[in-house]
């Protein structure tokens, strides 16, 4: 295939907190590349997802294009946590680096004061925008029509899409408007990459999916997984050994459970999930470590993939 007939480039897809953006990207690529959970501030990384599609005949061959979706942490309006100002730095390096930026708001939610910061501060980028209005399954066409001209009235969009990324509504417009918006050029990755994250990196963002899940309501937020020991064997499975960071001994009860239940049941799903992704067995260990300044070491930023902030 020529180069001619190839698009490929970024989009980074932004938004406030649990605005769906995990959901959009995994919809948007096909299988599950970011991890979704009921909580806000589920993303801490960008997370890249790589969708692949074919674009409308123009009469001049058949093309496809890559699209490439970075996923990114959710905006806050103030950040005062460390970590927070990790995630908020790299939402808006992922914004400023790519070729097309995707605000998502939740409709259902409405226009808040993070949903607004952010577009004041698309004002000031050069780089294309498209608004994607995000659960319209529970909204009316009314209110989705006045949520887009107050937006558009903050920052001008070049198009607005509406989508139910649950329901998978729309998602595939979505994807060919990305597609054409793209440049001209040859893939960024292979084609059968739907991916762009290391597999130690993949195995703890799996199991801390499911340490949100289980946990949502008695979660303490600064609690973080980091894969230790990754060990190819010869029977084709692989060793998996993970550490769960909490920041005081109570909170280690809560994840250990009565009688190890819980980290069994944690380990349980994740284990299920990540054979699942993989195409293999996994053998996955969990630990539970107290470490009560975790969200202070320059070094955990850098094995999440974040910048340290001072």
């Amino acid at each position: 295939m020529s180069t001619a007939a190839t698009r490929a480039g970024f989009v980074a897809v932004v938004g406030a907190p649990n605005a769906g953006k995990s959901t959009l990207v995994n919809g948007l690529v096909g299988s599950k590349v970011s991890i979704v959970s009921p909580k806000v501030q589920t993303t801490r990384m960008r997370v890249i997802g790589i969708a692949m599609t074919d674009l409308p005949d123009s009469g001049e061959g058949p093309s496809r294009a890559q699209v490439v979706l970075v996923d990114t942490p959710g905006i806050f309006r103030v950040a005062k946590r460390r970590l927070e100002r990790a995630m908020v730095a790299a939402a808006w390096q992922g914004a400023d680096d790519a070729d097309l930026v995707a605000l998502v708001v939740d409709a259902e939610r409405g226009i808040g004061q993070e949903t607004k910061a952010i577009a004041e501060r698309l004002k000031d980028s050069k780089t294309p925008r498209f608004l994607v209005l995000n659960k319209i399954d529970l909204v009316a066409r009314e209110t989705l029509l006045a949520l887009t001209a107050e937006l558009n009235a903050i920052v001008p969009f070049e198009r607005t899409f509406m989508v139910s990324a649950l329901k998978a509504d729309g998602v595939g417009d979505l994807l060919t408007a990305f597609a054409q918006a793209v440049p001209p050029g040859p893939f960024l990755y292979p084609e059968d990459q739907a991916a762009d994250l290391p597999l130690r990196l993949l195995a703890a963002e799996v199991t801390r999916e499911q340490v949100f899940l289980q946990l949502h309501q008695e979660l303490p937020y600064e609690a973080a997984v980091e894969t230790e020991k990754w060990e190819d064997r010869p029977d084709g499975s692989v060793r998996v050994e993970q550490i769960i960071y909490v920041q005081r001994e109570g909170q280690r009860a809560i994840f250990l459970g009565k009688g190890g239940a819980r980290i069994k049941q944690i380990g349980a799903r994740a284990r299920h999930e990540l054979s699942q992704m993989l195409e293999r067995p996994v053998h996955l260990f969990l630990h539970v470590k107290v470490s009560e300044r975790w969200a202070e070491d320059p070094s955990h930023y850098r094995t999440i993939g974040l910048d340290y902030q001072s």
